[in-house]
């Protein structure tokens, strides 16, 4: 059985990509290693380090979710921020048989402005095969949703919500949990972290296919920096009702829409101990 690096970031989804590695796996039998690296904004927006690996793992939680349902051998990984380094890395840990590098077109693609293909061939001396992927013109094989909440992350209106939505989508839907941190100190990721975990576990107890991270205190900056990480195809926000929400308050619902072109869902869940406070 041969193994198959795959190296990809953002066009991580494309169905060029999918259909090779199905293609791969019929014909050979060939199972997979996905190394994805951490990958920043390229708007230059302030995005905590933690962050950005949450990021890149939340690819590979979604690409191990689909690849595992389609019958697929592969693991996961998240690899170094420079894609070179965590290609390299990958093969001294254990050698593959061939690379598949999955990029952006050259006019988009900082990985090849860097001659990336040529260096990890030279280096390696294994073939390396380029799937390019251009995600202003493929529509992805996936619905994707941003799903923002804080203390409403498992609000049961949020939750029917987003069941409702995958059994009425025409592609296979997939959830990125957004949780953005609490001002007021060292325990703030840390609660929101618990938070995001209570979520995605309510979340996968009803097959909803789904991974998250943490976001910034400021949930404008949280959406906004979400949306330059990820590919998605709509955005749903989820508050407190009225006035007890911050959100509302700071009106993010209306901002997040002028900045962004993707439609976006407002669910107002009413907790029976609601508090006066953000989100």
């Amino acid at each position: 059985m041969s193994e198959v690096l795959v190296v990809a970031s953002r066009t991580l989804g494309g169905e060029r990509l999918h259909g090779r590695v199905r293609e791969l796996a019929a014909s050979e039998g060939a199972r997979f290693r996905l190394i994805v690296p951490q990958s920043k904004p390229s708007s230059g927006l302030v995005i905590y380090d933690e962050a950005v690996r949450d990021a890149a793992q939340a690819r590979v939680d979604l690409a191990m979710s689909v690849i595992a349902g389609e019958g697929i051998e592969a693991t996961g990984e998240v690899g170094d921020p420079d894609p070179f380094l965590a290609t390299m890395d990958a093969i001294s840990d254990r050698r593959p048989d061939r690379i598949i590098l999955s990029t952006l077109p050259s006019t988009h693609s900082g990985w090849l402005r860097r001659d990336l293909i040529e260096r990890i061939e030279n280096a390696s001396g294994l073939p390396v095969e380029h799937i390019i992927t251009d995600l202003s013109q493929e529509q992805l094989p996936f619905h994707v949703a941003l799903v923002v909440a804080n203390k409403t992350s498992r609000g049961d209106e949020l939750i029917s919500h987003l069941r409702e939505k995958a059994q009425s989508s025409d592609r296979q839907q997939l959830y990125i949990a957004v949780v953005p941190q609490q001002d007021g100190g060292g325990l703030a990721p840390r609660e929101a972290r618990i938070r995001l975990a209570a979520m995605l576990d309510r979340l996968q107890t009803e097959d909803l296919v789904s991974s998250g991270m943490i976001g910034d205190p400021d949930p404008y900056t949280a959406v906004i920096n979400a949306l330059e990480l990820f590919t998605v195809d709509d955005v749903v926000i989820s508050t407190l009702p009225g006035e007890r929400s911050g959100w509302m308050r700071a009106e993010l619902i209306e901002r997040v829409k002028r900045a962004t072109s993707k439609p976006v869902e407002h669910v107002v869940v009413d907790l029976t101990a609601p508090e006066a406070v953000a989100g």
